[in-house]
């Protein structure tokens, strides 16, 4: 037990240290899930990445790197497919 704590103490600061991208605000991460939430919480392909870019105002590079920022935080997960999933907020998963 001993052991497990300062893995779990090492975990969370890793977690911690992950910056958001750069010219990104707390604003645009929350009208990032906010958009995501609004196409079914999957951000795959074209017909998904358009609304996002409309809804938040930013440009595709910066979607995706909010989106790698997403995993790098484990708010979001990787889909099979390719693309992500956000997994927080209004895309947290139910319990069955």
């Amino acid at each position: 037990m001993k052991k497990l704590v300062p893995a779990l103490a090492a975990m969370t600061l890793a977690s911690a240290c992950v910056m958001p991208p750069k010219d990104i605000t707390d604003e645009d991460l929350a009208a990032y899930d906010a958009a995501v939430a609004s196409i079914g919480c999957d951000l795959v392909a074209e017909r998904h990445y358009l609304p996002v870019e409309l809804q938040t105002g930013l440009p595709r590079e910066k979607v995706i790197e909010v989106g790698q920022y997403r995993l790098q935080t484990e708010e979001a997960v990787a889909l099979e497919g390719g693309g992500i999933r956000l997994i927080t907020g209004a895309c947290a998963p139910t319990e069955a």
